[in-house]
């Protein structure tokens, strides 16, 4: 079901800035509308410059949004700014429910960056309110659930996890607004019109993610979802939004900082878990992807 859009009063902006400005809480009606019920809220102790928490919410009927994230930015004055980041998926738990993490980050975190980098070629500008809406990518499903389980460090190392995991989140938040979710409308993709079709594609990824141990190949899964290899190669693209071997690495990349970085394992035990044929080829990949090597998350 398509989201509701929402347009700001003058009214609005300026209370919605006064808030920001004194610190208080954003408005929760803004991002999920008026008839929404907090059923529980959970604050997560990030950094002065960034704030997070973690929602249990419940729509009325007829009403529950589909999956999305939002990204609201608000300028305070001069040089200063305000960015809001909501990621929204609908509850497993409640009929009409959902859980909302809400990252905000205040004035003092772009205080850090010089101006000139702030306005060189965003994809928004910092001196307009924006609002955009973006897909929840499948490596931001990740790390919202590292940020969600982020426990047993010390309290400094912990806020320093936390905040490297909001500012990836951030950084992925400007990359989904830049290269914007949409279906492919080449006549090759025309049979994800069908549920049937679109729901094989699904399965395919579905196995990659219970599988990251696994490299497998367009026609493995094309016969394990029943699908013909042309067919299955282009709807994942139109409706993942990468390839298959992008997704692939991306999952693993992901999963690879999490053993090295949280789990302590070395390089070669994170690669023969993820089922690379050899160190080198893992560390590779790795630094393709990262820009840095392995070793270096564990010093």
């Amino acid at each position: 079901m398509c989201v509701c859009t929402f347009t700001l009063s003058l009214l609005l902006v300026q209370q919605t800035i006064e808030k920001i400005s004194s610190g208080a809480p954003f408005p929760l009606e803004r991002i999920l509308g008026q008839n929404v019920q907090v059923l529980g809220r959970e604050i997560l102790e990030v950094s002065r410059s960034v704030k997070a928490e973690w929602l249990q919410v419940n729509f009325s009927e007829n009403q529950l949004p589909e999956e999305h994230a939002r990204l609201l930015l608000f300028p305070i004055e001069d040089n200063q700014y305000c960015l809001q980041v909501a990621y929204i998926q609908p509850s497993e738990k409640q009929p009409f429910g959902a859980d909302v993490c809400w990252l905000q980050f205040m004035p003092s975190f772009f205080d850090q960056y010089p101006p000139e980098t702030l306005i060189a070629n965003p994809p928004f500008r910092f001196d307009q309110t924006t609002e955009q809406q973006f897909s929840i990518c499948t490596q931001t499903i990740l790390l919202l659930e590292q940020l969600k389980s982020a426990a047993g460090m010390t309290p400094f190392t912990e806020a320093l996890h936390c905040t490297e995991l909001a500012i990836h989140l951030l950084r992925r938040a400007i990359e989904n607004i830049t290269v914007p979710f949409t279906v492919c409308p080449v006549p090759a993709c025309r049979f994800l019109t069908y549920d049937s079709e679109r729901e094989k594609v699904f399965e395919a990824r579905r196995i990659i993610e219970q599988n990251i141990d696994q490299s497998y190949t367009i026609k493995e899964l094309s016969r394990m979802v029943a699908m013909n290899e042309c067919y299955l190669k282009k709807g994942f693209k139109a409706l993942v939004g990468k390839t298959i071997h992008d997704f692939q690495q991306e999952l693993r990349i992901s999963k690879a900082r999490v053993l090295l970085q949280q789990q302590g394992q070395t390089v070669s035990e994170v690669a023969n878990s993820l089922g690379y044929s050899s160190i080198s080829h893992f560390s590779t990949a790795f630094k393709k992807a990262t820009g840095i090597k392995p070793c270096e998350l564990l010093a």
